[in-house]
Formats: C-alpha cells, sequence, structure tokens
C-alpha cells in the first residue's frame, strides 16, 4: 500500500468520531445509499452577502452547510491519474446530489426561515455551472484556518503539489435557487 492509501485508511478510521461531533447528517438518495455530500443547519457569521437572485444573507440567518465526504471522495478519485477526470468526477456526484439536499432542505421543520446552502472549499471552477455563486473569505484568521483545515484533504488528492495551495471560499446557493434548479 501507498502512503496515500495508508493515510486515507487511517481517515476513515477517525471520520466517524469528526462527524459524531460536527453534527453531520448524509444525504440519501431515492434508493436509500448515502450521496458525498453531507449536510447540517448552522447559523451564518460571516459578513452580508448579497446574491444575484436579491437574496440577502446576513449574520445569523439561517443556512444548511455543505460538506464533501473528503474521505469517501478521495478513495473514489484515486483510480483517475488525471486531475480533469479528478474534478469531473466531483462535479458529478456534487451535481447528483443537489436535488437530495433540495429535498432535505424542504423537510426541514425550520425551512422558511432558511436562507440558502454554504459550503466552504478550495475546489470552486465550475461551481458557478452548478447555481452556486463564489465569494471570498474576508476574515484572515478564518481563511488561515479553513487553509490549514484543507491542507491535508489538497495534498492527498493532486498529484501535482507545486501549484501552490489554493485560497478556500464561500459557495452560496439561495433557497429558492436551490429549489427551482434542483427541486425533485
Amino acid at each position: 500500500m501507498n502512503i496515500v492509501s495508508n493515510l486515507l485508511s487511517i481517515w476513515e478510521i477517525i471520520d466517524p468520531i469528526y462527524f459524531h461531533f460536527t453534527r453531520l447528517e448524509y444525504i440519501q438518495n431515492n434508493q436509500g445509499k448515502r450521496t458525498l455530500m453531507r449536510v447540517r443547519l448552522t447559523k451564518y457569521k460571516g459578513r452580508d452577502l448579497i446574491l444575484s437572485d436579491g437574496t440577502i444573507i446576513k449574520r445569523n440567518d439561517l443556512l444548511i452547510k455543505i460538506h464533501l465526504h473528503n474521505v469517501k471522495l478521495l478513495k473514489k478519485i484515486q483510480k483517475y491519474e488525471s486531475e480533469l477526470r479528478r474534478a469531473l468526477f466531483t462535479f458529478k456526484n456534487v451535481q447528483e446530489s443537489l436535488p437530495y439536499i433540495a429535498d432535505y432542505l424542504q423537510k426541514q421543520h425550520y425551512s422558511q426561515q432558511i436562507k440558502g446552502i454554504i459550503g466552504v472549499t478550495t475546489l470552486h471552477k465550475g461551481s458557478e455551472k452548478l447555481g452556486f455563486e463564489v465569494f471570498t473569505l474576508k476574515s484572515k484568521c478564518y481563511k488561515w484556518y479553513k487553509q490549514s483545515a484543507l491542507l491535508p484533504i489538497y495534498y492527498l488528492s493532486v498529484h501535482d503539489r507545486n501549484k501552490g495551495i489554493p485560497t478556500p471560499v464561500y459557495l452560496v446557493m439561495s433557497k429558492d435557487n436551490l429549489l427551482k434548479k434542483y427541486k425533485i
């Protein structure tokens, strides 16, 4: 086994502990199979965001925070040598998960108060095609924290590590756009 496989195996053991303490929930498809997305309700703590459809997200607004199930994703993309193939696989899996996130949103007791979905990621190329809007992280401390937290994922997912560490961003989609585009 190579180093990446060993690290992913260790991560797979630790992930259920992380899952428990972060209050995440799995998103399942129509067949009850888990997608690569996990979510939780959160109150937004950043600067005000104005989305293209006019939705304004303010401090303490209720959002669904989306998380890629990174260890599961990394294990699946290991078979692809090409960065492009890895990116396309990830894009396709996120795209396939979004209708089930829309369904999850509609089933929440607080669905009327939920303004949209948000994620923090370094994987944002092509996200606009999915309906996301990209916003920079303004807080230097939070940006440094997220970049540090995402660093292991970056090193385990790319072959060419000489490009530099990507900067994390917010990916945001309003509830209206999510439901318009992905409602089942």
